[in-house]
């Protein structure tokens, strides 16, 4: 177990999410960067599905109140034990009353704090993953206290053979397929979307980012659809929408383009006023 002594900006449970429910309305939700979500449970011989703690711009600190094997993967938020600096994706061990704490930003938007066998939270529609409505909680709040799974694995700091791709934070380039209505755009237009730069606005969340550009079009709206976390809307007044996890299951503005997962993980890594262009594949 572990006490949240401090919850910090936006700090959630999840795990894979809810697959196979959108017909019921239920959103996928899960991790926001799966990529880095991967890659601590990898390092921690977890389960890919197992959860773990999303932490948004760092702020947070947590107190074990059992020993345990942890991971700290994705953004770097210069992470601590007891005050002293530890280093990102490798296997940490952690004893009772340890805290580990964050400060500086150096780089990214979240990060992943995996313990061995994973966090225990109750399950909803076969998933872990924090959602209003649908679990009891939808943050993680000062005074929670939350449940992993023990293990009696003895510790091995053995050095990950896995390879860090740095290009997941910096580069702008997203990775997307056409949309269903990409080909409703003229000539012109298609070349704009798939080669311009575009930016951030601060409107951007578990559930979207919205883009400050505006694209120009007459695009008329269609028929309810189904659409996906990765799915980047065009509404009519030009506003460029890329839904994330937590996004809808239906909706009516065309959808031009549709990002690949590995994009939606490097789009989570980024904040307002960064960066993005849309390469298709």
């Amino acid at each position: 177990m572990l006490k949240v002594l401090k919850a910090g900006f936006f700090t959630t449970i999840q795990d894979k999410g809810r697959v196979g429910f959108a017909n019921l309305g239920v959103p996928v939700s899960g991790v926001m960067d799966a990529y880095s979500a991967d890659l601590a449970n990898s390092i921690l011989n977890n389960y890919l599905q197992a959860a773990v703690l999303e932490i948004t711009l760092g702020s947070c600190k947590l107190q074990f109140l059992k020993s345990t094997i942890i991971c700290i993967s994705g953004g770097d938020f210069s992470p601590m034990i007891n005050e002293k600096p530890i280093v990102l994706n490798s296997r940490i061990q952690v004893f009772e009353n340890d805290i580990l704490s964050f400060g500086k930003v150096n780089f990214g938007v979240r990060c992943y704090v995996a313990v061995k066998g994973g966090f225990l939270s109750d399950l909803k529609l076969q998933s872990s993953s924090f959602y209003q409505n649908i679990t009891q909680k939808s943050i993680v709040e000062k005074g929670d206290v939350l449940s992993f799974k023990e293990h009696k694995e003895p510790f091995s700091s053995t050095k990950s053979l896995i390879k860090i791709d740095q290009n997941h934070f910096n580069t702008i380039r997203l990775d997307c397929f056409k949309g269903p209505e990409f080909e409703m755009l003229n000539e012109h237009q298609q070349e704009k979307l798939t080669t311009e730069i575009f930016t951030i606005s601060n409107d951007n969340n578990r559930m979207g980012v919205r883009l400050n550009e505006l694209f120009i079009n007459n695009l008329p709206q269609i028929l309810t659809s189904a659409v996906l976390p990765g799915t980047v809307q065009l509404t009519q007044s030009g506003k460029l929408i890329i839904l994330m996890r937590d996004c809808q299951v239906t909706g009516g503005y065309p959808r031009v383009l549709q990002l690949t997962e590995f994009s939606i993980s490097r789009l989570a890594q980024k904040s307002t006023n960064q960066k993005i262009s849309f390469n298709a594949i």
